[in-house]
């Protein structure tokens, strides 16, 4: 397996370097050279044996079978529900996948917890240590914290925008104690975060002096890791049973797993709608061709807070025809102007790849958190709200909807209480890991202020 560049500057490389780098040095996402057909899972499987048999196709012969099983129990042995990613029945032909069932109760720990255990692994035979940097628009940075905490290969580096996510999201990366991980509150949003880590990407030298890699999902794992429950949920539901999944989206690697998984044969079809919050421009581009960089606004689901998603980059790439050049020129206009429009050549595929998008608005998200509780007697998560309310509102289907439940409701107590009235706490497992002091630093919204500060933790190595 060879993985190449959305935007064709770099060599092709292994599943490891791909993972190790996260961002390719061209400023491209990397994607595999071809996407491997894997067979389906068998009856009876654990969730850590279907992950190895993903992930092991993705990772060809760079990772032994053994050893991916491994990385696997590891990775998922602590996850509070046995299934993982277990389907509950929400209404008449309408499924929540639970995703939240990880150590700081969000579908990020599917994937994190995974990549923790492969970088130590991987570091580990190499010999080397390096410095992690994670944008987060709430959950990323506690999934990264949690899996990466006391790690003796790996610096952890957060950025997340001050004041702009919930107190529990917050005191799931601030409070773990571990002196590898290092917490910077930028005074700007989460777009600002994300174009902070691209452009320390960019510099070439300081990449290769601190040894940087990334983890959010501009890193090809953790798509590969997302594609995984895709799999269980269509193997659940029935070999040839069709679904329509509903994706609560921000920066779109959730949806572009369902993608992946797709590609490889998994699902049974493709089908996926993303449910986005006020801050709509994927849907924009989805819609009608036209990417624009847009002002964040604040909403009620803060972690899709986001208005430039990443992995719309690998989208574009397929389908434009795996075009790099059309890819790196698009995204070079892109970098100057905030807004381009799509070429008939990339958008009239694109509108043929089987993603739609669906706006719900703020009142509307605490609205369907309301009646939910009200039918139900349950508590969800606003973002997953956002993805409820979508299927409600979707077209009529002969496929079963299956709502992507990205996060538990304690993780945004103050929201929930707001709409339901309940009062929803941390559960007696997670207590302990937002107990302690909170350390972070607050930061300007800066590249050259947060390079110093890595910097200055990489010498005091």
């Amino acid at each position: 397996m060879k993985y190449v560049s959305t935007r064709g500057g770099s060599a092709p490389v292994d599943f490891l370097t791909a993972c190790l780098a996260g961002l390719a040095p061209d400023g491209g996402l990397y994607v595999p050279e071809s996407y491997p057909q894997i067979a389906r899972p068998e009856a009876g499987m654990s969730y850590p044996e279907v992950a190895a048999h993903i992930l092991g196709a993705f990772a060809g012969d760079a990772i032994s079978a053994d050893t991916m099983l491994a990385l696997c129990e590891k990775a998922y042995g602590g996850f509070a529900h046995e299934s993982v990613a277990p389907l509950v029945q929400l209404a008449p032909n309408r499924f929540l996948m639970e995703l939240h069932h990880g150590p700081t109760l969000a579908f990020k720990d599917v994937a994190m917890q995974f990549i923790g255990q492969l970088y130590d692994w991987a570091l580990e035979r190499q010999g080397k240590r390096m410095t992690i940097i994670c944008a987060t628009s709430g959950d990323t940075g506690g999934a990264a914290a949690g899996a990466f905490a006391g790690s003796k290969h790996v610096d952890l580096v957060i950025l997340h925008p001050h004041g702009r996510i919930s107190p529990v999201q917050r005191l799931f990366m601030t409070t773990t104690g571990a002196d590898n991980v290092h917490n910077f509150a930028l005074e700007g949003d989460f777009d600002q975060c994300q174009s902070i880590v691209k452009a320390l990407f960019a510099e070439a030298g300081f990449v290769q002096q601190v040894g940087l890699s990334g983890v959010n999902s501009i890193n090809w794992a953790r798509i590969a890791a997302q594609s995984v429950y895709y799999a269980t949920a269509q193997a659940n539901m029935g070999a040839d049973h069709p679904l329509r999944f509903i994706v609560p989206s921000g920066n779109m690697g959730d949806a572009l797993a369902g993608y992946v998984a797709a590609r490889c044969g998994l699902l049974s079809g493709f089908d996926v709608m993303c449910a986005v919050n006020e801050n709509d421009t994927l849907r924009e581009v989805l819609e009608t061709g036209h990417m624009r960089r847009s002002t964040t606004i604040a909403t009620p689901s803060p972690a899709m807070d986001i208005t430039v998603p990443s992995n719309l980059e690998r989208v574009l790439f397929e389908a434009s025809g795996r075009d790099a050049d059309k890819i790196s020129a698009l995204y070079g206009a892109f970098a100057q102007s905030g807004d381009v429009e799509l070429p008939e050549t990339i958008a009239g595929p694109l509108g043929c790849m089987g993603f739609s998008a669906r706006t719900v608005r703020n009142a509307e998200t605490l609205g369907e958190m309301k009646r939910v509780h009200a039918r139900t007697d349950w508590a969800i998560c606003p973002h997953t709200a956002v993805g409820s309310l979508a299927a409600e509102r979707a077209p009529v289907s002969n496929a079963t909807d299956i709502v992507l439940a990205t996060a538990h409701p304690a993780k945004f107590p103050e929201t929930v209480s707001e709409a339901t009235g309940v009062q929803v706490g941390i559960p007696a497992r997670c207590s302990g890991a937002v107990g302690g002091e909170e350390v972070f630093s607050v930061l300007p919204a800066d590249q050259s202020a947060v390079r110093e500060h890595i910097l200055g933790l990489a010498a005091a190595r």
